[in-house]
Formats: C-alpha cells, structure tokens, sequence
C-alpha cells in the first residue's frame, strides 16, 4: 500500500511510542530543537524553550531575526524533543525516548492569546515568585508568540549499545 501522506512510516516499530507517551514527554521535556529551512536552503536549527498546550506547541521570539525569517519564507517546521535518559547500571549506555513533530508555524496574532500563552511559557519556566506580569508589562510587546500546529508526530524509545 503506498503511503499518501508526506511522512515516514517508523522504520524500528517495535520502538514507537503512543500519542500518548509523546504527548507525555512534549509536557515534561525542558527544551527542544526546532528545525526551519534557514538562508541558502540550510537548515537551519535552534534549542528552544516551549510548552505544550491543546494540541499544539508554543515558543517566543524577537520579531526578528533568523528564525522567523525562516518561517515566514517556509512555514513547515520539525522540532524535537528527548528525555533525560536512564543509563543501566553498570554500563556505558542509556534508555532514552524522542519525540518529532512535524507541523506549520504561525505567528499568534491575538494579543489575548499570546498574553496566555507567554503566562504559560512563564509558569512553566519561572521560579513560583517571580512576577510574570511584570515580566510581560516590560517585555511582552517586544516579543511573538509562534504557534505550531502538528501535523505529524512520532516517538520512539531507544536503548543503545
């Protein structure tokens, strides 16, 4: 059966993770690395902070730079995210598990909702006391919030040796 869509079939089956199981590791995972086709058709990638929320997966940025030029010449995008890993006692080697999403990326242009989700990024990221509305009041107009919206995604657990 020939595949119609423009994504891979997981190759190592065995491996893949649950939506799930990625869904659980997009909502703990610190950071990740987003991919964009960068200036001369180089890609272009960049660890970010981020916070998953309804589906979709949100970042802040300047509004300029490499990264938005990017997506505002290609709007589809990878990012990646892995866990700490587990390495087996007595050994070299580590258990971890990955996640790619692949998706379009697009500016939030409603200021309410990019208020909610630089709140967000900021519970997420913040210590308990600091003051995010502040934060916001100085900051906040001086940033984007860019949303992607998930078209693929895939997990997969790995153990190396």
């Amino acid at each position: 059966m020939e595949n119609k869509t423009p994504f891979r079939p997981m190759r190592r089956f065995k491996q893949q993770m649950t939506n799930e199981e990625c869904i659980a590791l997009l909502r703990k995972a610190p950071r990740g690395v987003l991919a964009v086709l960068g200036d001369g058709g180089y890609p272009y990638t960049v660890p970010l902070d981020f916070v998953y929320d309804d589906s979709k997966i949100y970042f802040h940025c300047a509004k300029e730079g490499h990264k938005l030029d990017a997506i505002r010449v290609c709007d589809k995008v990878s990012f990646c995210v892995l866990s700490e890993g587990v390495k087996e006692p007595g050994s070299w080697w580590y258990h971890f598990e990955s996640v790619i999403c692949f998706g379009r990326m697009h500016i939030v242009e409603d200021p309410a909702r990019k208020n909610a989700h630089l709140r967000l990024l900021g519970a997420k990221y913040f210590p308990l006391d600091y003051d995010i509305e502040a934060d916001m009041a100085q900051d906040g107009p001086n940033a984007f919030i860019l949303e992607l919206q998930i078209e693929h995604m895939s997990g997969k657990r790995v153990r190396e040796k």
